[in-house]
């Protein structure tokens, strides 16, 4: 891998040039930044469930979850280990390497953090990398996601700080950059992103990828969602954002954030298979695989093979290493046929 100047001092007039750059001149630099530091016809493979779903007291403009909308999310209990196990095997089976499991809380309180332990490790045990989402932590819970075998957690910051009030408020942007913090002392990988077609502006993307690359650390993962607009939301009827404005937004994160995996995520179902091999062109090296991203659709798995057999992409496989929570992914050709079939691909 090239030696590169990681940066964490961008401007948001750098950043708003980059995404003023025609856009077959932005798609080029993203796309040699992206090759010379990750194989450009690699894909890591993850697999989304929602272990607790629905009840959410916060008041996010886009979720279905919220327990203040009328969307037709029945609230749930946290699952049992068993059957999340069960869905893990499967995803596993499919061609998936991470498991990420989302609840949808506030924030988990001291006595959910040994439950959702014992499934991390359980799904630890089957040798996938795992993600949780489970909103704000409290004191001692990263660390002990972490002793439990937790890979990654998700915390998005969604939005540009200057934007977020207008789609969340009840919790500050603050609260969001403290549990990151918590994060990252624990030892734990970040997978942390935002959401775009919100009603923001360009300059207001800007922002967004902005915060982001001038955290502390760069995400490992940087998930870049379209919103998906769900009837009872305050979000229903946003205007759809132009398509080679996402595949702009999916460039810009893969110039400032070279060395994070960048995550072409949630709106995928309403990309036609051009505009998802843009992004992977300009620099998406992850995607989600199944029929669904906790409560909205997502294209099914034969589907994304399908495509990545077209495209002549191949998923990646975790390699676990003796002795360490975390793994290194490297490409399935060595193990596999590397056509995109998971024959021997672990997600």
């Amino acid at each position: 891998m090239a030696d590169i100047a990681i940066r964490h001092d961008w401007s948001r007039a750098e950043v708003a040039a980059l995404f003023a750059l025609p856009f077959n001149e932005l798609l080029y630099r993203a796309h040699t930044m992206h090759r010379e530091h990750h194989d450009p016809n690699a894909v890591q493979v993850s697999t989304l469930l929602s272990i607790k779903t629905g009840g959410c007291p916060e008041d996010c403009a886009y979720c279905p979850q919220a327990a203040r909308y009328d969307t037709g999310v029945q609230a749930q209990k946290l699952l049992q280990v068993d059957d999340v196990l069960a869905r893990a095997k499967a995803a596993k089976a499919a061609g998936a390497s991470r498991f990420c499991m989302g609840a949808a809380w506030r924030g988990p309180k001291d006595r959910d953090i040994p439950k959702v332990a014992a499934i991390v490790r359980a799904v630890k045990d089957l040798g996938m990398e795992t993600c949780a989402t489970l909103g704000l932590l409290g004191d001692g819970h990263a660390q002990a996601l972490k002793e439990a075998g937790l890979d990654y957690y998700n915390h998005n910051i969604d939005t540009a700080p200057e934007f977020y009030g207008e789609i969340i408020h009840t919790r500050e942007y603050q609260d969001r950059l403290t549990t990151l913090e918590q994060v990252r002392d624990a030892g734990l990988k970040t997978c942390c992103g935002g959401i775009v077609g919100m009603g923001e502006t360009r300059e207001q993307r800007a922002g967004l990828l902005q915060a982001l690359a001038n955290l502390p650390e760069h995400p490992q993962s940087v998930p870049i969602n379209q919103l998906v607009a769900v009837p009872g939301t305050p979000l229903a009827d946003a205007d759809k954002l132009d398509p080679f404005e996402f595949v702009r937004a999916i460039a810009v994160a893969r110039i400032l954030m070279p060395l994070s995996i960048v995550r072409l995520s949630a709106g995928r179902q309403q990309m036609d298979d051009a505009v998802q091999a843009l992004c992977f062109f300009a620099g998406a090296g992850s995607i989600f695989l199944g029929d669904k991203l906790l409560t909205t659709g997502n294209p099914d798995v034969e589907a994304d093979l399908a495509l990545f057999r077209r495209l002549d992409l191949y998923p990646l496989e975790v390699v676990e290493q003796t002795g360490t929570v975390h793994a290194d992914i490297l490409d399935t050709e060595a193990a596999g046929c590397g056509q995109g079939c998971g024959c021997s691909a672990a997600a």
